[in-house]
């Protein structure tokens, strides 16, 4: 899927720029307070970036997210645990480059024009928010499985399981949100694309 008008295309894209901005930037935008969990939904801005624009303009939209979060981790950390995470950029960018990339490679695949496509958005929306927290996990634990987590009162022993604590209440609860809210949001918007493309 190609937006055949450039003009058209830069513009929603930094429409998607300034979401991203203002979702890492004021407090409560980004996230969501669900009981004793805070869940992100900036992986569905990012997965709606892919599915309207496509794969490029999805990880471009990802690695903004990423970007700032790399950034704010040395002048505004979100927590004290950002401040020693966040500043390695494999851990802070690319996971949310990857977002963009998985969702616009799961529905180029699955999207057939003429046809229902609002369970494939909800298939890209679960899957591609999974890829933020599986990657962005893994990738912790990978470089942080050493004694440096001991500062955090976490014991090292005990990092794989809370890791795997967190995935398994944060992440699939950021993926179901995704998976409901991507096509309640994304089906209007690409008819929207599709009617400007005619």
């Amino acid at each position: 899927m190609i937006i055949r008008n450039k003009a058209y295309r830069m513009n929603i894209l930094s429409v998607f720029i300034a979401i991203i901005i203002v979702q890492t930037s004021i407090p409560g935008l980004g996230n969501i307070p669900i009981g004793p969990l805070s869940v992100t939904i900036i992986p569905i801005t990012v997965a709606l970036a892919a599915i309207i624009l496509g794969t490029k303009d999805g990880s471009i939209i990802g690695g903004i997210w990423g970007l700032i979060t790399f950034v704010r981790a040395f002048w505004w950390p979100t927590s004290p645990l950002a401040i020693y995470v966040f500043t390695n950029p494999l851990v802070s960018i690319l996971p949310r480059i990857l977002v963009g990339l998985v969702a616009g490679l799961i529905f180029k695949r699955l999207y057939k024009p003429n046809k229902p496509y609002r369970m494939y958005m909800s298939i890209t929306g679960f899957v591609s928010s999974l890829v933020n927290t599986v990657v962005l996990l893994g990738l912790v634990y990978a470089f942080y499985r050493g004694d440096a987590f001991n500062i955090y009162h976490i014991n090292v022993d005990q990092l794989l399981p809370y890791l795997l604590f967190v995935a398994a209440t944060n992440g699939l609860v950021e993926a179901f949100l995704s998976a409901t809210l991507v096509p309640v949001i994304g089906s209007p918007l690409l008819k929207i694309r599709k009617s400007t493309d005619e």
